[in-house]
């Protein structure tokens, strides 16, 4: 017999443990969390905007990317703003699924459709909207002026072809040169990108080359077309932590050589603190907070981002000032 004096679970007068402040991301009838009664992130007042007064070379406002699957619509990027000026890094920074890297495809509509589909909000380039542009207008502006360097180099190089091959065809891509010109640059760019020996490298296959000498390829032909923008979706995954460094060095000496404005996608924020200038965090496909990278490791304001920072093995150890060696 059921003791009298236990709760009954099933009373409709008892709360409703179900969290409803989580998103049902398969349920059509989940809330619009572009509301625009609903709570602006964590410092947005900052508006993760350049600090100077000047237009940001990529300004990207209310983005949102869906993928429509047999359970329902996914809101895989949901109202998400943010800018980049010439010169500067901005890292989007969340855990696995937050919708960095979504976010960062979008940009130049690099999603897949169907399943997905860019829904709403726009993405500025220099003056110019990405979104409203034809198919031949954007082929102009990827790999010309915006680049990708994606998140395993080794998977990203067709591995039937020769580096120096590859290389050729992204100059020649975006310039009107010989083979012969192609070749020569293709080898000034990976010297360009600290590879040894690189006039004898260019004929490798990439299953030649080590996971730090395939990142620096990758490196390469982002810049064959001499971009404004890099964006670089975890550039250092898979690296060891001395292979690291010398990508986060190389990117920094590319960036400064080159004058690019760098977007970087990471879960890491230990190569955040080396690297940015502003941070904007993300969690399930929305912004909790975004700011300059001092006031995010030093004065967090979201719950998330301290939960973040407190899984950092060493924090107090690491510089909060950004951009290697700032902190002395």
């Amino acid at each position: 017999m059921r003791d009298t004096d236990e709760p009954d679970w099933t009373n409709t007068d008892e709360p409703d443990w179900t969290n409803t402040d989580e998103p049902d991301w398969t349920n059509t009838d989940a809330p619009d969390w572009t509301d625009t009664n609903s709570p602006e992130p964590t410092n947005a007042d900052e508006l993760a905007e350049p600090t100077d007064a000047r237009e940001p070379l990529l300004r990207v406002e209310n983005l949102r990317t869906v993928f429509h699957t047999d359970d329902g619509t996914v809101r895989a990027v949901d109202g998400v703003s943010f800018g980049v000026a010439r010169g500067e890094t901005v890292c989007l920074v969340g855990e696995s699924g937050s919708g960095k890297t979504v976010a960062s495809e979008s940009i130049t509509r690099l999603v897949r459709e169907p399943p997905g589909e860019i829904a709403g909000g726009s993405v500025r380039f220099d003056g110019a909207d990405l979104l409203s542009l034809s198919a031949s207008e954007l082929r102009a502006v990827r790999g010309d002026r915006i680049a990708h360097v994606f998140q395993s180099s080794q998977t990203s190089l067709n591995p039937v072809y020769t580096v120096g091959w590859q290389l050729i065809e992204a100059v020649r891509l975006h310039a009107d040169v010989t083979k012969a010109d192609a070749r020569a640059r293709a080898v000034d760019l990976l010297d360009r990108v600290g590879m040894p020996n690189p006039a004898g490298r260019v004929d490798d296959y990439p299953h030649e080359l080590s996971g730090g000498q395939t990142q620096r390829v990758a490196l390469a032909m982002a810049l064959a077309g001499d971009p404004d923008l890099l964006i670089a979706d975890e550039p250092t995954t898979a690296l060891d932590v001395t292979i690291q460094s010398q990508v986060l060095g190389l990117l920094e000496e590319i960036q400064s050589a080159f004058g690019l404005a760098v977007l970087l996608v990471t879960h890491d924020l230990g190569v955040v603190a080396e690297v940015a200038d502003r941070v904007v965090v993300l969690r399930d496909g929305g912004v909790v907070e975004r700011g300059d990278v001092v006031q995010i490791f030093e004065r967090p304001s979201h719950p998330y981002t301290r939960r973040l920072l407190d899984s950092i093995p060493g924090r107090d150890r690491i510089g909060t000032t950004g951009r290697r060696g700032d902190d002395g």
